[in-house]
């Protein structure tokens, strides 16, 4: 049975699949025909999906690149199935290596409506599991806490954070494998209907695949995330604050880009988390500063962050 069905689907004005005439059994289209590739991108919807990724995302010409080469491919294969032209469905589980906060989860929530809008999976919808969710804690617990993820996850992309954290070879009795032979049977025969992402740090998600080799050769694209610069984290904070309805005194300035220089070289910075959470104690600190002021403040005071609720963070030396 073709598995191409599937492929011809788009999402209607509505959100609900449509499909494409080649796949509901018209002819498909002559040999002297031609295709508007143009007009096939525009109609698919795409460009909005990456836009978007641009919009959200500082940096990260690499895994941007990536999608969009998966974008591209998508797009001609559904232009070749119009032709009649029969291929195999290409693999698209993949593994987003990376440190906390450099964007995996955006990416694969993006990644799951850029599949949906080109027919590839049927609901575009995310899930997102760890260890937790899939591996039970007594015999007989595991298999139905991982196939109940997967139910819920088919016609998406199921998204596993620190999936190492699966195996454990130091422990016998662990039920973290039975998880994982389930996975890598789903993502064999059930490839048509699901995407899974496994991600992690990249030194134990390569210890992690030398371990299971099984589900190493079922990943058909690794992708790395690197680590953001100064610069980036500084126009990533830029971005959360007008998100926020804030902005930055021009005095704050310096003062925010010495804190992510600062709080970079400390022990668990999490990139764009931590930009998030530095950004949430500074609007702490500027509430509280407002309260203990004047009893009648403007729009500029209520939207302005100076450099005191900054240098108030231990970053600097001083407990908040």
């Amino acid at each position: 049975m073709s598995q191409r069905s599937g492929f011809g689907m788009r999402p209607a004005p509505n959100g609900a699949p449509e499909e494409e005439a080649p796949s509901s059994g018209a002819p498909p289209l002559p040999p002297d025909a031609s295709v508007d590739l143009a007009k096939e991108r525009a109609d698919s919807q795409v460009d909005g999906v990456l836009d978007a990724l641009d919009a959200e995302l500082v940096g990260l010409a690499p895994v941007k690149t990536r999608i969009r080469e998966i974008a591209a491919l998508l797009l001609i294969d559904r232009v070749r199935a119009r032709f009649g032209i029969d291929s195999a469905r290409p693999n698209l589980h993949m593994s987003f290596t990376g440190s906390p906060g450099t964007g995996k989860t955006t990416v694969a929530l993006r990644l799951a409506e850029l599949l949906h809008r080109l027919g590839y999976v049927r609901k575009g919808h995310l899930v997102s599991v760890t260890r937790d969710d899939l591996v039970g804690q007594y015999v007989g617990h595991t298999a139905p806490k991982t196939k109940e993820v997967l139910k819920r996850a088919m016609g998406g992309v199921l998204f596993i954070d620190e999936a190492y954290y699966l195996y454990r070879a130091e422990n016998e009795r662990d039920y973290g494998q039975e998880a994982i032979e389930i996975l890598l049977q789903v993502m064999e025969n059930q490839r048509d209907d699901l995407v899974v992402v496994l991600a992690g740090y990249k030194d134990r998600m390569d210890s992690f695949f030398a371990s299971n080799p099984g589900m190493s050769s079922r990943i058909a694209h690794h992708i790395d995330f690197p680590d953001y610069d100064t610069a980036e984290l500084e126009a990533i904070g830029h971005l959360m604050l007008a998100r926020e309805g804030y902005r930055l005194a021009p005095e704050t300035e310096q003062i925010f880009r010495d804190y992510l220089e600062r709080r970079q070289a400390q022990p668990r910075f999490a990139n764009a988390r931590s930009v998030r959470n530095a950004i949430e104690r500074a609007r702490l600190r500027h509430a509280n500063r407002l309260l203990a002021g004047s009893a009648t403040v403007d729009r500029a005071a209520l939207t302005t962050l100076l450099p005191d609720d900054f240098l108030a963070s231990r970053v600097f030396g001083v407990r908040p």
